[in-house]
């Protein structure tokens, strides 16, 4: 969320076209452009509501999405700290784990979709090691 009121500031007050974000985050245009496409969908703009905190603005930008863009209200989200937990365990797999969740929400997410949500979580969760810095 570094970047996020940065992006909507630059966008919605200085009127700034993706590329200028861009090279003025120092972030891809790609990036810039999915947080602006997610802060639309969520309601989002500048300026940000009255105490708004850095969690719930996560939260609301990086709600799973179907194919249209829209959440999928009727598809319950698993708990993915959780599975990337359980993940660490020997022997767990990321099909074990979709298994697992079918059989308890058989109206949930297909593997396939279940699969690509947990990876665009794991990518938004990465933590650098401070070796990196």
């Amino acid at each position: 969320m570094r970047y996020v009121k940065d992006i909507l500031r630059l966008k919605h007050q200085n009127q700034l076209s993706v590329r200028e974000i861009a090279g003025s985050c120092g972030l891809p245009t790609s990036t810039v452009g999915d947080y602006l496409q997610r802060a639309e969908a969520a309601g989002l703009n500048w300026p940000l509501p009255e105490g708004l905190s850095d969690a719930e603005l996560r939260e609301r930008l990086l709600q799973p999405t179907d194919s249209t863009g829209a959440s999928g209200p009727g598809k319950p989200v698993p708990d993915w700290p959780a599975l990337h937990e359980q993940l660490r365990h020997k022997g767990v797999t990321l099909q074990l784990l979709w298994q697992e969740y079918h059989q308890v929400h058989p109206e949930g997410y297909q593997r396939s979709q279940f699969c690509q949500l947990y990876r665009n979580w794991a990518k938004t969760n990465k933590r650098v090691s401070p070796g990196y810095w």
